[in-house]
């Protein structure tokens, strides 16, 4: 092991520590451009129709006999909830869901997803990665493997945003910091310190530019390291992000009182919109997170509240791309990490605990069946019944919806062979 302090520091010691230097020296962070992908040319199949992904991910445990997998004649099972119906002949879902409920002709429905992890953090780990967590290795999320095998489709914006996201789980893995998602917080506020800061004139701004192209050669020589040639590398990146018209994406203003009257007020409306956004401006993957669906006490009050923000929101991400033209080359997605428990638990106020064995996903645009339901769960939402899909088979889904070759191996850097879906297979039964 190397007796420096610099190369035995983790990824985010490292980044922390160049992140500042660019701060003190240029007077703009780095952080924001940390999704920009130095992939070479896009290797996908050409028979893709998916270009971009809007990933949402349903953070907690979205139960799924409340919203798309509802068992009307079980009312032990249902409580308080009852089943709607659907643009989709065939398709119910919960009734906090109305709007949604009118583009479901649009949407595929995976009523048979199965994951082998029942904690949050675990699930929410594979769901991202699809693989176990392990002590020794942080995998890539799937918005990584994206970027990494299909390339950046914008020149100079990111090829992977992730708002309202967790770091932790939209992280570049063993491919390096250069793949993880930039990182959006608010999405009224868009892309944080992508500016010069107001105190630094343009010609203090390129001295210090040149000064910080020295220290980086010097520091490059004294540490022959690849995450230091990355952070060199990110750079000219801040640089030229900075200096790009595109950066209007990252702004909703911009956007019509119409529009934004469409996808409502909400956190999760907002990010939803700028997803949307940044589609449109050639961002490949950008997720969005919306939390809160731990329903262990009062499931049902808790499922109105985040349906109530989910359902208005998504119903126009789906209506908007669709009228844009954008909805078969962008593949939306829904996940979450596990279901809830068909049983209701009575000591904990009507509650719902952590339910993996059987779950809800879903997709829309890029390809797939629109008002189509894959897979059965049995009459009380337990298990599954018909046509299992797997965690690892969801994301092997999105992966060849891109057109990537979900058999092609990378290696990690300690000489271990890695694929984007694990031994996940695509469920081609879902695309058109």
């Amino acid at each position: 092991m190397s007796s420096d302090p610099f190369l035995r520091s983790d990824e985010l010691s490292r980044r922390h520590f160049l992140s500042n230097a660019a701060r003190t020296l240029l007077g703009v962070h780095l952080v924001p451009v940390f999704g920009g992908s130095f992939a070479s040319a896009a290797n996908v199949r050409p028979d893709a129709k998916a270009k971009h992904v809007i990933y949402l991910f349903m953070s907690g445990g979205m139960s799924h006999v409340d919203t798309f997998d509802p068992k009307p004649k079980k009312k032990d099972i249902m409580g308080k909830t009852e089943a709607i119906s659907t643009k989709a002949d065939g398709v119910q879902v919960g009734h906090y869901l109305p709007e949604t409920a009118k583009v479901m002709d649009k949407v595929c429905v995976i009523n048979s997803m199965n994951s082998t992890q029942g904690a949050h953090e675990q699930g929410s780990y594979i769901m991202h990665t699809s693989y176990a967590m392990r002590g020794t290795i942080q995998h890539p999320s799937l918005g990584a493997w994206a970027v990494k095998l299909g390339g950046r489709i914008h020149p100079e914006l990111p090829g992977y945003v992730a708002i309202d996201s967790s770091p932790e789980l939209t992280g570049g893995g063993f491919f390096g910091a250069k793949f993880s998602a930039a990182p959006i917080g608010s999405p009224e506020e868009g892309l944080k310190d992508s500016h010069r800061g107001s105190g630094v004139s343009e010609e203090d701004f390129q001295r210090r530019l040149s000064l910080a192209d020295k220290l980086n050669r010097r520091f490059h020589e004294q540490y022959p390291n690849a995450d230091v040639k990355a952070y060199e590398d990110l750079y000219r990146e801040a640089v030229s992000l900075m200096n790009s018209e595109d950066l209007n994406a990252f702004d909703i203003r911009k956007e019509s009182e119409a529009t934004r009257k469409l996808y409502g007020n909400g956190r999760f409306a907002q990010g939803c919109l700028l997803a949307r956004r940044l589609v449109d401006h050639g961002v490949r993957f950008v997720q969005v997170q919306l939390g809160g669906w731990d329903t262990h006490y009062d499931n049902f009050t808790g499922v109105e509240g985040r349906c109530r923000e989910f359902d208005r929101a998504y119903a126009a991400l789906i209506t908007d791309l669709e009228k844009r033209g954008k909805l078969e080359e962008t593949l939306v997605v829904v996940a979450t990490e596990f279901g809830r428990t068909p049983e209701i638990n009575t000591d904990h106020n009507g509650g719902r605990d952590h339910h993996p064995s059987a779950f809800s996903c879903l997709l829309a645009g890029g390809g797939v069946k629109g008002g189509y339901k894959h897979g059965l769960t049995d009459s009380s939402g337990s298990k599954v019944k018909d046509g299992m899909v797997t965690v690892q088979d969801f994301n092997a889904t999105i992966a060849h919806a891109l057109g990537l070759y979900t058999t092609q191996i990378v290696m990690s850097p300690s000489g271990r062979p890695f694929k984007v879906a694990d031994k996940g297979e695509a469920v081609k039964e879902v695309f058109a």
